[in-house]
């Protein structure tokens, strides 16, 4: 991961190393943050932010979920992004906008303590390695599952909710897999630690709901919006552990992870060991849209402007 030389903070840019904030605030203590993973890709026209809008939007209603009022309208954060990307001359680059709690208070009830907004860039590869997108992942179904309905708001992209996405990819990694599956609390699939999971079975798509503790991923809803130019059937349903077992090929998808085969789960193949034609099908269209060799037809890409100031 490559640091930019440039963070918007609360409305201004300051250095990267100048953008800090005191040990003493709520989100330290407690994790009362929402946040936002979105790729800007380089294509043949220049740099450009896939589905910006869409990630906007689950933002704020993220805030929404945690009682967080935003200051900024969706077109001030989009304008901020847009400029925070040119500013640090990215070509290519993953960004991370963030609301944070800052101090005031050491009560859990956190608003008492003022709202703060940061847009970071950093220039980063493949999520799960180089060679993942091509050759698969190997994984595990985790111990730990995902948290219940009256628990934690699964639909928040929430700070304090990936406390049990890093036990889940803690395990995975300390017995040699690259990421973890966790299961609902009804025992059926819900994700990984980090991405949305996708399973194949007869030339048919099946998904969790997000009745199973799901984040709703934008590139979730890319990929069900290919599959449906595609004409491949997508099924929202309840899916159990051992259909992992007996899938024709599996693939998580994310913003970090894009579309990213699994190769095996607990040690037995995913159909033959590698990626299937449905999986490398949707990754032509995806990374034929996002690089620009492809018609945007979804109207996904938001170019960046040109900066004529540094």
């Amino acid at each position: 991961m490559k640091a930019s030389s440039r963070i918007w903070f609360d409305g201004r840019f300051v250095p990267w190393d100048d953008a800090k904030i005191h040990v003493a605030a709520h989100v330290v203590q407690y994790g009362s943050s929402v946040f936002e993973g979105i790729r800007c890709y380089e294509t043949r026209t220049g740099p450009a932010v896939f589905c910006l809008g869409p990630h906007l939007r689950r933002l704020e209603d993220s805030c929404k979920i945690f009682r967080m009022a935003l200051a900024y309208s969706r077109a001030d954060l989009e304008r901020a992004i847009l400029e925070t990307v040119g500013s640090n001359g990215h070509r290519s680059c993953y960004i991370r906008p963030v609301v944070f709690r800052g101090v005031e208070s050491w009560s859990v009830e956190p608003r008492k303590c003022p709202l703060h907004v940061a847009i970071m860039t950093v220039e980063w590869g493949r999520y799960l390695g180089p060679e993942a997108i091509e050759q698969g992942v190997d994984v595990m179904v985790s111990s730990w599952r995902r948290m219940a309905p009256d628990t934690h708001p699964g639909m928040g992209k929430i700070g304090g909710n990936y406390v049990n996405s890093a036990f889940v990819i803690m395990e995975a990694v300390d017995n040699g897999y690259a990421e973890g599956i966790a299961l609902d609390v009804q025992g059926y699939v819900s994700e990984g630690s980090g991405e949305n999971i996708f399973v194949v079975r007869d030339g048919t798509i099946h998904t969790p709901p997000l009745a199973a503790s799901i984040l709703g991923g934008v590139t979730r809803g890319v990929v069900m919006a290919l599959c449906r130019d595609l004409g491949i059937e997508v099924r929202e349903m309840p899916i159990p552990r051992e259909m992992l077992y007996v899938a024709d090929e599996i693939f998580f998808t994310g913003t970090a992870a894009e579309i990213t085969p699994v190769r095996s789960v607990d040690r037995q193949p995913v159909g033959p060991g590698q990626r299937g034609p449905i999986t490398r099908h949707l990754q032509e269209e995806f990374f034929g849209i996002t690089e620009g060799r492809l018609p945007d037809r979804h109207r996904w890409l938001t170019p960046v402007p040109v900066m004529t100031t540094p």
